[in-house]
Formats: structure tokens, C-alpha cells, sequence
């Protein structure tokens, strides 16, 4: 067994503390950084990012216009307008006095952490780092990058799909023609953040399969058997982030169970690599 870092052995209880309040420092700092940037940056991060998906000429929406152009090509009972948006320019309102500006710090802080998110895991690492073993480290800084990666995908996936997805349908649907739209700007920005926040987070889901196998509570094994399963929990969790369309679902459905099987990929190998060390 190797030695652990001469650091970790030497730093008594305190010196932790102060070497995590450090580390706690310099990412609350990046945070600030980046949140004043965004914060300056109002009109971009507002009519170029945040407020875009709400309106027909949004890159997502004419890419699936484009796809329905051509599923209609291959399949003659595929209409050309099937996936094509027009006259959608969802309206948004604003009933609170200070509401725009609470927003606008809102979202500034909000893209400070998202951007700052890569640094944060890394400060993270480099506390732990002095207390893992010489192999776990090697192992564990290339957690570090997917992690950061698979959470920026699992953001931009979100965005340039389930958001302008759910927006459409949620923003166009009505109960009676004498009912008219008018969404609250608190209630846009929620959907917006909370999806793009959650489905981020779910597209970590290699990064814990690598570690609960390392540890020893999850096989390769364990997740072939459950693999039935798993496709259920994937369509209800499609379900629940998207707008209650078919379409939306399988959408967000693929993208999900691949990175499911690329789990299993990733548990087979650490697996076979934990049963080597420990033969």
C-alpha cells in the first residue's frame, strides 16, 4: 500500500478546517467574479440566452422545422409543418415592483455558479486530493474533468431542447379561447433555471456509477438485471421534465438511457479492475 500525501498526515484537525475555508474562499470568489460579469452583461444574457427559446426564430426551433421539411420528404404521411413554429412569441409580464431587478440579480448569480461550476469541482478536488492514495488521484482528476463536462452537456442539452420544448407547449396551452397567456417573469426564469439546473445534475449519473462502484455498492452486474427497470425510471423522469408530449419525451428518453449504458460500460470496467487489486 502506498503512503498517503505527507500533507494529509502531518495537517491536524484545524489546519483542515482552514485549508477548507480557503478553498471555500477562492470559489465563493470565481462565483462573484463571474456573477458581476453576467450582471454587467444584462442585455446579452437577457435577449440572447434567457429570453430567446420563448420566441419562433429560436435555433432550435428552425432545426426541428428543418427536421419535420425532411422527415416529410421520406415520409408521405409525415406533414412538412409537423415540427414548424410560427407566430410563437410567448409574452411575458412583470407585476412586482423590484421584480426585474430581483431577477436580474437572480440570473447573475445564477450564471456566476453555472460558469464557475469547473473551478468549484476543482477546488473541491484539490482539498481532497492530499488525503487519496497516488492511484486514486489519477483516477479521481479525470472525475474531476467529466464531471465538469457531463454537467455543462446535461445544461446545454436542456436548453437547446427540453426548454424550448416545454415553453412551447406550456405556452401556447390553453384551457378556453377566452383565456390568453401572459406568463409571469418569475415563473419563466423558474422553468428555464430549474430545467437546465436538474437536467445538468442527471447527466452526472456516470460520474456516481464510477464511484459507487469504486466503493463497492454498485455492479455491472446489478444494473444488466435492472436494466427493464431502469427504462421506466428514464420514461417517468423524461416525463416529469418535459411537456406531457410523446415527441418531447423520447427526445430526452435517448439521450438519458445512453448514458445509462455507457454507466454500465463504465461500472464493468472499474469492476473488473477493483476484482484484479483485490485478487
Amino acid at each position: 500500500m502506498k503512503d498517503k500525501n505527507h500533507n494529509a498526515n502531518e495537517m491536524t484537525f484545524w489546519e483542515h478546517l482552514e485549508e477548507l475555508r480557503w478553498h471555500l474562499v477562492r470559489s465563493v470568489v470565481a462565483v462573484i467574479v463571474f456573477a458581476i460579469a453576467a450582471f454587467i452583461a444584462k442585455d446579452f444574457i437577457f435577449n440572447h440566452i434567457i429570453l430567446a427559446p420563448k420566441s419562433d426564430d429560436f435555433i432550435s426551433h428552425r432545426l426541428l422545422c428543418e427536421m419535420g421539411k425532411y422527415l416529410s420528404e421520406k415520409f408521405s404521411f409525415v406533414s412538412s409543418s409537423v415540427l414548424c413554429i410560427s407566430n410563437f412569441d410567448l409574452k411575458i409580464i412583470n407585476i412586482n415592483l423590484s421584480g426585474q431587478f430581483l431577477v436580474h440579480l437572480y440570473i447573475s448569480i445564477f450564471a456566476g455558479v453555472l460558469v464557475a461550476i469547473p473551478y468549484i469541482i476543482w477546488e473541491v478536488w484539490s482539498f481532497i486530493k492530499p488525503a487519496l492514495y497516488e492511484k486514486e488521484q489519477k483516477y479521481a482528476g479525470g472525475a474531476v474533468f467529466w464531471s465538469s463536462l457531463l454537467f455543462i452537456l446535461g445544461v446545454l442539452f436542456s436548453y437547446f431542447l427540453i426548454v424550448p420544448l416545454s415553453i412551447l407547449f406550456l405556452g401556447t396551452y390553453t384551457v378556453s379561447e377566452a383565456v390568453e397567456n401572459q406568463i409571469a417573469l418569475n415563473s419563466y426564469i423558474s422553468t428555464v433555471v430549474t430545467l437546465s439546473f436538474a437536467v445538468g445534475l442527471v447527466f452526472e449519473l456516470p460520474v456516481f456509477v464510477y464511484f459507487f462502484t469504486k466503493v463497492g455498492i454498485l455492479t455491472p452486474g446489478f444494473m444488466r438485471r435492472n436494466r427493464r427497470m431502469m427504462i421506466v425510471i428514464i420514461l417517468i423522469i423524461s416525463a416529469i421534465i418535459t411537456p406531457p408530449d410523446v415527441f418531447s419525451q423520447i427526445l430526452v428518453a435517448f439521450p438519458l438511457y445512453g448514458l445509462y449504458e455507457i454507466s454500465i460500460y463504465i461500472s464493468d470496467r472499474i469492476y473488473r479492475k477493483r476484482e484484479e487489486e483485490l485478487n
